[in-house]
């Protein structure tokens, strides 16, 4: 018996065991692959390592002294060793470690719900375990990749986000189909370590993000020699005997490659943990209240990260299980909720503040909502922009440096409700642009936030005097 049982072990499952084990609760994590889940073996930290060597010399590159000192191409072996190492070779020795430290108790293998409170857990072995929580079951297993239903695409072994995270080696020639996240950041790596790239971008390029952003990346893809073919969609695709992949499009052109990454969204991880046995569809992405409840079962079951689709990425996933966390160890000691808006068990940033980075070449930063979703919202809005090459920081960094930044305010209110930054290395600067839109600092008083000159960061002032305002 455990107060708390968590099915996934992943960044989110991890910081769920970790809260309520400091609320002084008991807690098993049941895990059926790696404890530290997608991000640390398959996405996150394997494919930012893969792309910071490319990031890191393209801008020696755009730097005079320092660009006549580089006298080759990257070193594709020496960069794939370096992403082993930040995937800690696949080996979870270290996570699971933690896990013990803190307190929690490890159970491995395929872990089902079977009634309430009740989750049965099937190691490798077949040994089935039966486990029971005395306040809560939190649901955190995640997603995976979307293969959609294209004529023999499955039967060609097609790469998805974790096969391109964990590659071997360069392939020489690599079709990307789908245009968002992966997509672009898979397209920025493999370009750079000499593969020869194209995607095949249905909706376009970043179509969920500022226009703009999709119009300066896909600028940059093809300076890089990637062949963006925006509204393109295979039709079937096939693999011959010698491994190349052969894939039709809707126009009947035939694009060959060694490779072929499907990267067009994502399924959640619920088809077999046993939804049928509390009243709920398996397979179906797990809808939630604004503390992470599962809706239609009765109070017990929650469910944080992907697998509840609220927002599709690791940081607020880890979020979630923070106030997932708290509630859960509130409600067990019959302390009051703190429920409403930016209450510390609401996960309020979910629909107001998610920040961004796209680890493109330029990276792409975002937080809150695009203009398009602003006015959508209802919302009376303003839109400044600002070229951020104009910015004296900006020409300090790098020559020729080019970028934009978008602030969307809400004239009703006379805050920030979205701030979008394109430019090399404008990841670092986005936490301030959080901060303002959770903030909901007004306009008049960020004047008194005075930017460091010469920073990139100049361009809040520059964008506040392109609105008009003075303090």
């Amino acid at each position: 018996m455990f107060d708390v049982i968590v099915i996934g072990a992943g960044p989110v499952g991890e910081n769920v065991a970790d809260r309520v084990v400091q609320g002084g609760l008991s807690v098993a994590v049941v895990e059926r692959e790696l404890v530290g889940g997608e991000c640390s073996y398959w996405a996150c930290m394997p494919t930012k390592a893969l792309l910071r060597s490319t990031a890191a010399l393209s801008a020696v590159r755009r730097l005079p002294g320092a660009r006549e000192a580089v006298t080759g191409p990257l070193d594709a072996s020496a960069v794939l060793a370096r992403r082993d190492a930040f995937a800690s070779n696949w080996a979870d020795d270290g996570q699971a470690a933690w896990l013990d430290r803190i307190g929690a108790r490890l159970f491995r293998g395929e872990g089902r719900l079977s009634g309430t409170r009740t989750v049965e857990v099937t190691a490798a072995d077949g040994t089935v375990t039966s486990l029971t929580a005395r306040h809560a079951v939190v649901v955190a297993t995640g997603s995976g990749a979307l293969v959609p239903d294209v004529a023999g695409l499955r039967a060609a072994a097609p790469w998805t986000s974790r096969e391109a995270a964990a590659a071997r080696t360069v392939p020489g020639r690599l079709v990307i189909v789908g245009g968002g996240v992966v997509a672009v950041e898979m397209a920025t790596a493999f370009a750079g370590l000499g593969s020869a790239v194209t995607m095949l971008a249905r909706d376009g390029v970043l179509p969920a993000a500022e226009p703009f952003a999709g119009e300066l990346v896909t600028e940059a893809l093809r300076n890089a020699g990637v062949s963006v073919r925006a509204g393109a969609e295979p039709r079937s695709v096939e693999r011959a005997d010698d491994g190349t992949v052969r894939a039709t499009l809707t126009t009947g052109e035939t694009i060959e490659a060694d490779e072929l990454l499907v990267a067009v969204g994502r399924t959640p991880n619920t088809r077999d943990i046993g939804l049928e046995r509390v009243g709920l569809p398996p397979g179906d992405w797990l809808a939630v209240d604004d503390t992470l409840r599962v809706v239609g079962v009765d109070g017990w079951l929650y469910a944080a990260g992907d697998v509840n689709r609220r927002v599709l990425l690791t940081h607020q996933g880890k979020y979630q299980a923070r106030a997932v966390g708290d509630v859960i160890v509130a409600r067990a000691a019959g302390r009051p909720v703190d429920d409403g808006r930016w209450g510390r068990h609401a996960v309020t940033a979910d629909e107001r503040a998610v920040p961004q980075v796209i680890f493109t070449e330029p990276e792409v930063a975002s937080v809150g909502l695009t203009a398009a979703a602003a006015e959508a919202a209802g919302l009376s809005i303003r839109v400044v922009d600002h070229d951020l090459g104009t910015v004296a920081g900006a020409a300090v960094h790098a020559d020729g440096y080019g970028g934009r930044a978008r602030m969307v305010v809400d004239e009703g209110r006379n805050v920030i409700v979205g701030f979008t930054l394109v430019g090399p290395d404008v990841a670092e600067l986005l936490h301030a642009a959080t901060i303002a839109v959770v903030g909901e600092v007004p306009l008049d008083r960020l004047w008194h936030a005075v930017p460091a000159f010469p920073t990139i960061s100049e361009v809040w002032l520059r964008l506040l005097e392109a609105y008009g305002r003075s303090a």
